[in-house]
């Protein structure tokens, strides 16, 4: 049975602290005269039903960028940035649906097809989680594990693994089943991980 966009609630994540970039809040710096959240929330709006930010410091300023998509913030519920999973959290509690489609702040080129074929792969392989994978000119293959379509129900087992001291991405989808969906543009996950980064995508 096809998911369809009213079961899957979008989660920006951009609740880290932005250390590759001198600790700027990463989601709010500027591309093309609008935030890089911005970028995601519109890409990200047309695929899912609700929508969720995840964030940590300036919940004000990202209500504002997530209003016109009718997005809720949420901040994570462990104390000192312990990363990705920690967002992802927030988002599988707060979350109404049955899944969650999970994307980072800096990346504003986020395919318009990534639910949908998330969701395919998913139910094709019955899986709990569906991720992305890239494969370069040479072969080379890349994860981009923060991509991610996932159930609801996985949020016990993520609290249990995080309340353990855990933080690795792919440690925690190592303990599920999950599929990786290969992507052909590798420009579409490419995520801005400096300010000199983004002065030359400015530029361009």
């Amino acid at each position: 049975m096809e998911t369809s966009h009213a079961q899957i609630t979008g989660l920006l994540l951009a609740g880290g602290r932005g250390m590759r970039m001198g600790g700027v809040d990463k989601g709010l710096q500027l591309l093309h005269g609008e935030p890089l959240a911005a970028h995601v929330l519109k890409r990200l709006a047309p695929q899912t039903g609700a929508l969720l930010i995840s964030a940590n410091r300036h919940p004000d300023t990202y209500a504002a960028l997530g209003a016109p998509f009718g997005a809720t913030v949420v901040a994570d519920t462990l104390p000192g940035f312990p990363g990705p999973l920690a967002g992802l959290l927030a988002g599988l509690r707060a979350a109404g649906t049955t899944y969650v489609l999970s994307a980072p702040c800096d990346s504003p080129w986020l395919p318009a097809d990534l639910a949908a074929r998330l969701a395919l792969a998913m139910d094709s392989a019955q899986a709990d989680i569906a991720t992305v994978t890239t494969v370069d000119g040479e072969g080379q293959k890349s994860l981009h594990p923060v991509f991610a379509l996932l159930r609801t129900t996985l949020a016990d087992d993520l609290a249990a693994f995080l309340d353990a001291g855990e933080r690795k991405v792919r440690a925690w989808y190592a303990r599920h089943r999950a599929v990786e969906v290969v992507f052909g543009d590798e420009r579409a996950f490419y995520n801005i991980n400096s300010l000199q980064e983004l002065a030359d995508l400015e530029r361009d």
